[in-house]
């Protein structure tokens, strides 16, 4: 059984011109025992007409300064809507970013957004990535402007919002729109949640080991805290990413980073802020050598002594979490029509 929940009503408040009597409303699933979104649909009401509009801005590289450069770039819906070929961020003009991309899955759970939570707001989280001159290099202004002069954009936006004006808020938030809807929750492992399958005695074996060691930061359903940790990780000195600490300027946030989700974990390698891992087993590994050290969370501080086998169980276990229908699900990938 899943709840739905509706916002119907929603769409006809008194000055709410984000919507219009033409559109058509959209339904946000929430799986059966997950936590309520954190992002506020009252703000933005869904309509299929308004996904479809963000769903266009999003594969469409009209986004960037020489037209080179789309979201899917660097977020490719096979891959959990992130990149796989590189360990950091591509943008244009062949520039080099400094961090690995964050997977879009299960955003409408977020709080903040970026590897150091330097955004707070889904609908203002496409304005860094358009304007960084390592990524997108453009203006909010100007992408307008492009916009405004295309016959397929006045259509989108009239169809979506009840008229051809064009504006960075529209803009933003029919991209929120598309990336809110970006659910994954039918992956094996919520399948032997809801008792439709199991897992193998390897899986259920990596399972008990991932609660005992991973699960404090990587909390089941979403598998993350939307919090930012410590990992361990020695600073890169070519990047020297500090990680939240630039955000917050507490000396307590220094290398902290966002707790990734781990849905769909087997296809979104490279692993780590900075793509630093290639594989599971590496990541496994690396926190497998952890222990003893107050600098670290006291998740972390003791050893977690797995074995050979015990590291391959748990790999196991995650790629349990790997959600077929949401990598290949025709209403996220490019539109054709």
């Amino acid at each position: 059984m899943r709840i739905y929940w509706k916002f119907l009503l929603l769409l006809v408040l008194i000055g709410f011109s984000f919507t219009n009597k033409y559109t058509t409303p959209l339904y946000f699933e929430i799986p059966k025992n997950w936590p309520k979104p954190k992002y506020d649909f009252k703000r933005n009401p869904l309509t299929e007409e308004g996904f479809q509009l963000g769903r266009n801005l999003f594969y469409d590289p009209i986004l960037s300064r020489d037209n080179t450069i789309s979201c899917q770039s660097c977020h490719l819906q096979q891959t959990g809507f992130t990149h796989v070929d590189h360990q950091l961020s591509h943008g244009i003009d062949g520039k080099i970013g400094n961090r690995n991309s964050m997977a879009l899955i299960n955003l409408a759970w977020n709080k903040d957004f970026m590897w150091d939570g330097g955004v707070n707001n889904l609908e203002m989280q496409p304005i860094n990535p358009i304007t960084n001159p390592l990524e997108m290099d453009e203006t909010i202004e100007h992408v307008i402007a492009k916009l405004q002069a295309s016959e397929k954009y006045r259509i989108l936006f009239a169809k979506a919002f009840g008229d051809e004006k064009i504006t960075s808020q529209r803009l933003l938030k029919a991209l929120a729109q598309f990336t809110v809807m970006l659910t994954s929750s039918n992956a094996k492992y919520d399948k032997v949640m809801r008792k439709e399958e199991s897992f193998t005695t390897q899986e259920q074996h990596g399972y008990d080991l991932f609660k005992i060691n991973c699960a404090s930061c990587h909390k089941e359903p979403l598998f993350s805290d939307d919090r930012f940790e410590k990992n361990g990780l020695s600073i890169d000195e070519t990047l020297n990413d500090f990680g939240r600490i630039k955000i917050t300027n507490k000396p307590e946030d220094y290398l902290r980073f966002k707790t990734p989700t781990l849905r769909n974990i087997q296809f979104t390698f490279p692993y780590m802020h900075d793509g630093r891992f290639k594989s599971l087993t590496e990541v496994i590994k690396h926190y497998n050598s952890l222990g003893h050290d107050k600098n670290l969370p006291k998740e972390l501080d003791k050893p977690m002594n797995l074995s050979n086998n015990d590291r391959v169980d748990l790999v196991a276990f995650l790629v349990t979490l790997t959600d077929k229908d949401f990598l290949f699900n025709n209403r996220f990938s490019f539109p054709r029509e």
